[in-house]
């Protein structure tokens, strides 16, 4: 039984909102908080397209850019287990997952990662994010499919308290 209070973050970009689908089954599962992760300036479609080497989210990503995210999450303390969902870009975490995680404390709070890939997998992300989170432990990661059911997703969540 989960009794810790759990806040659902994400950041989720295409048209078809995979991960946001994704987070809010999550948070419906397990009676968690949501909050979306948003860029300032929303991504289009053209933004999005990997395979042009001049789209926005390929000059985030190689040059290492921070993204400008809208809105702020003001009691993040008040979370024990903090969920943050993404969808895999480059085989890890989008920059403004990066960008969110430098934005808290997250001292001593457990997180745990999901996300949704049209393909691979999550890479390093979980090492990769975890140097974000020097006083925060992140506790697992999993990869979710927009088909998962809510007994999966409790279960999960289960593992991390």
């Amino acid at each position: 039984m989960i009794e810790k209070k759990i806040l659902v973050t994400y950041f989720t970009a295409s048209e078809g909102r995979v991960t946001e689908r994704v987070a809010k089954n999550l948070a419906a599962a397990v009676s968690g908080d949501i909050f979306e992760i948003a860029a300032k300036d929303r991504y289009t479609k053209a933004d999005i397209n990997w395979v042009n080497p001049l789209s926005r989210c390929n000059k985030e990503k190689l040059g290492k850019k921070d993204v400008e995210i809208a809105g702020k999450l003001q009691n993040i303390q008040d979370y024990d287990l903090i969920l943050i969902g993404f969808p895999v870009w480059y085989g890890g975490a989008p920059n403004i997952i990066n960008t969110f995680l430098k934005g808290y404390d997250f001292s001593g709070k457990k997180i745990a990662l999901f996300a949704t890939s049209g393909g691979g997998g999550m890479g390093r992300s979980k090492e990769k994010l975890q140097s974000l989170l020097p006083n925060a432990r992140i506790m697992g990661a999993k990869l979710f499919k927009i088909k998962a059911g809510s007994d999966e997703m409790r279960a999960w969540v289960e593992e991390m308290q």
